[in-house]
């Protein structure tokens, strides 16, 4: 069965579409997806990940326990960066600044990483909880905040001054547009329940599988030319970390789902949100409050190593863990 699972995963039209992508960078094709036309995708995608989150939530009474699955993802996101720069340090030759910056990307969450995972859960049969998207939007931002602490801490031991403006900061994590839409069409979904989603399924429902198979083919493209670019700026030690962090942080996820007793498909969720990274909301907000930071360095490992690994390979490994602990 666990054989089967990689395979569906692996061999499914979103994958697919992200590997031609990345093979078509990689081999210097002048395939391009418009910037205009992929945000338009990633925010349609947003809007109907949040509608549809919404609408399950308004099935659900908020109770203790979802409120102690928001306790632990807050948590998870919060220390995530910590445990990654310590990692990143240890094993790898990259400056406090850099290991800042991109542990924080080790911390937040990859929303595409989030709509594969539920994809291949609903190909298994495996029934998840709406308010698992609320969770994602609630693991965007305290990584950030850990990361900025983590980078100030190490620019004054070297003498350096970090930091940016504070109201165009908060903006930019709070306000930014991955987190303002997902969280925004949430309470949408929510306010107008199963008959309002009614009226608008016919574009958030039925092309919705296509609309990710583009976004995925763009996010190959970008993921190929960041390692065809970056990778000569990265140590065995930071391109293991890519691979590596994943893993350490699904194991950790994986032992407070089960003392928590959640179900296979929320738990499955869970470990894929810790084990992600992000390459929307933490590259934009690394962008403006530590400019010093490298992006070749971050985005190559979190877009360039990290999806990958978590689209072919880590989802199923994910989902049998979660199938280990709720058999």
């Amino acid at each position: 069965m666990s054989v089967d699972l990689v395979l569906s995963t692996i061999l499914s039209p979103i994958v697919l579409f992200f590997v031609l992508g990345l093979g078509a960078a990689l081999l210097r094709s002048q395939m391009t997806v418009p910037e205009a036309f992929a945000k338009g995708l990633a925010i349609y995608l947003m809007m109907a990940i949040g509608l549809k989150g919404g609408v399950e939530m308004s099935k659900t009474a908020l109770t203790s326990d979802i409120l102690l699955i928001a306790l632990a993802a807050l948590l998870l996101s919060f220390l995530g960066p910590f445990l990654a720069y310590m990692l990143l340090r240890t094993t790898s030759k990259m400056s406090r600044i850099d290991a800042a910056a991109t542990a924080g990307h080790y911390g937040s969450i990859s929303i595409v990483t989030f709509v594969a995972a539920t994809q291949a859960l609903e190909l298994a049969g495996v029934i998840t909880s709406g308010y698992m998207v609320a969770m994602a939007a609630l693991m965007e931002v305290p990584a950030i905040m850990s990361a900025l602490w983590l980078a100030n801490r190490g620019l004054q031991k070297s003498g350096e001054v970090a930091g940016s403006e504070k109201g165009e900061l908060f903006r930019e994590v709070f306000l930014n547009a991955s987190v303002v839409v997902l969280v925004g069409a949430l309470a949408i979904g929510w306010i107008t329940g199963e008959r309002g989603m009614e009226k608008i399924s016919p574009f958030f429902v039925i092309p919705f599988q296509g609309v990710l198979c583009l976004f995925l083919l763009d996010m190959g493209l970008n993921a190929g030319r960041g390692l065809r670019q970056g990778w000569r700026q990265l140590d065995l030690g930071a391109l293991s970390f890519g691979v590596v962090m994943p893993l350490i942080s699904a194991a950790i996820t994986t032992l407070i789902c089960w003392g928590m007793g959640l179900s296979v498909g929320d738990a499955a969720l869970l470990i894929t949100l810790a084990a992600s990274a992000s390459y929307i909301a933490v590259p934009a907000a690394m962008r403006l409050a530590l400019p010093k930071a490298q992006p070749s360095i971050y985005l190559t490992l979190s877009l360039g190593v990290t999806f990958p690994f978590n689209l072919t390979l880590g989802i199923p490994l994910y989902i049998m863990l979660a199938q280990w602990i709720g058999g």
